[in-house]
């Protein structure tokens, strides 16, 4: 994913620099594995300051999703459009964005999905959150639909298919062959709801 941290020439205030940084590191290592005092460490602060922020280390990993989620979002969102711009058709352009991502360095699969797996029997809330991320990333896909009684079970079904791709990359470290994958199996199942019409 290539969206940029904001950068400003001006350091970042403490909390965005706390946040920022257990992203960053939730992301990358995990939750679990990433312990407060790195997190302190990494961000600059004082336990003081991180503390008068995040009153406990489940106020930042809830406050790491709410943050992951629209930073995400939004990049989703915007790089699906500019495919969906240049693509002869959605199964393609949705295909290269996930490839866009997949491919980056940082990629290590969906934050929702590890949170869920990792965390959401500690913190329930965890699932919430995740559950809630799901619903709007198929309401990003069902904004390149039509309007029909079915395009929210399309949408639905599709955002099935990315997950299964991510989980798929992840796992076996195959950019390009998930996306190929979830390209191929999107066209399919396009061609035959086009054609129950």
């Amino acid at each position: 994913m290539d969206t940029q941290l904001p950068c400003a020439t001006a350091p970042l205030a403490a909390r965005e620099r706390i946040l920022h940084t257990a992203h960053d590191l939730f992301y990358r290592d995990g939750i679990r594995a990433t312990g407060i005092d790195l997190i302190i460490r990494e961000a600059g602060v004082t336990k003081v300051t991180f503390y008068r922020h995040y009153p406990s280390k489940d106020a930042l990993i809830l406050a790491f999703l709410d943050y992951r989620h629209q930073r995400w979002i939004a990049w989703f969102s915007l790089t699906l459009r500019r495919f969906s711009a240049s693509k002869p058709t959605f199964a393609q352009a949705l295909a290269a964005t996930l490839l866009k991502w997949f491919a980056g360095e940082d990629f290590r699969g969906c934050a929702f999905i590890n949170s869920s797996l990792e965390y959401a029997g500690a913190l329930p809330e965890v699932l919430r959150l995740s559950v809630a991320h799901k619903k709007e990333m198929a309401g990003v896909i069902a904004e390149h639909f039509e309007e029909s009684p079915d395009k929210a079970h399309i949408a639905e079904s599709i955002a099935l298919l990315v997950d299964g791709a991510i989980v798929k990359a992840q796992m076996e470290n195959d950019a390009a062959q998930a996306s190929q994958l979830l390209e191929q199996m999107l066209s399919l199942l396009l061609r035959q709801w086009a054609g129950e019409k």
